[in-house]
């Protein structure tokens, strides 16, 4: 009978854990729309990144667009999302890319509630954070995120 209970028991525990994997799976490189109005749960969302924290970060002022990217040194998804950010500031008018590494820049991971490597921002001349993706996004799915926000 323990032998049962223990195995139903893995079992459960391995449901779960596959459910979970799946979840963050699917939302592994999504763009989300970030709020007008900054929440409770996300302060700095919506609301414009201050200014000397842009230019700490290397944004320069007047891109219509920039693609703001948190890396840290041994993950390789940064790596492709490097690759496909550039790529994409490269040929899409009025976007920019900006990579900055998480460590160097923690002040700036507390205040944008960064949690993980790549993130990838997408910020508005106003400095707003229009659109947020954790995980690496592919070059369609940038691509739809910016379209989204240049409409």
């Amino acid at each position: 009978m323990q032998s049962l209970t223990g195995a139903l028991v893995a079992l459960g525990v391995l449901a779960a854990a596959t459910l979970a994997g799946l979840l963050l799976r699917r939302r592994n490189g999504r763009f989300a729309p970030v709020p007008a109005e900054p929440t409770p749960t996300s302060a700095p969302d919506g609301a414009a990144v201050p200014r000397t924290l842009r230019e700490a970060l290397g944004i320069s002022p007047g891109t219509p667009l920039t693609l703001l990217q948190f890396s840290s040194a041994f993950c390789a998804p940064c790596r492709a999302t490097r690759v496909i950010c550039a790529d994409v500031a490269r040929t899409v008018p009025g976007v920019a890319h900006v990579e900055v590494d998480a460590e160097s820049h923690l002040e700036a991971v507390r205040e944008l509630d960064i949690w993980r490597t790549p993130t990838v921002l997408i910020i508005d001349d106003a400095g707003r954070i229009r659109r947020r993706a954790s995980g690496a996004p592919t070059k369609a799915q940038l691509l739809a995120a910016l379209a989204e926000v240049k409409a």
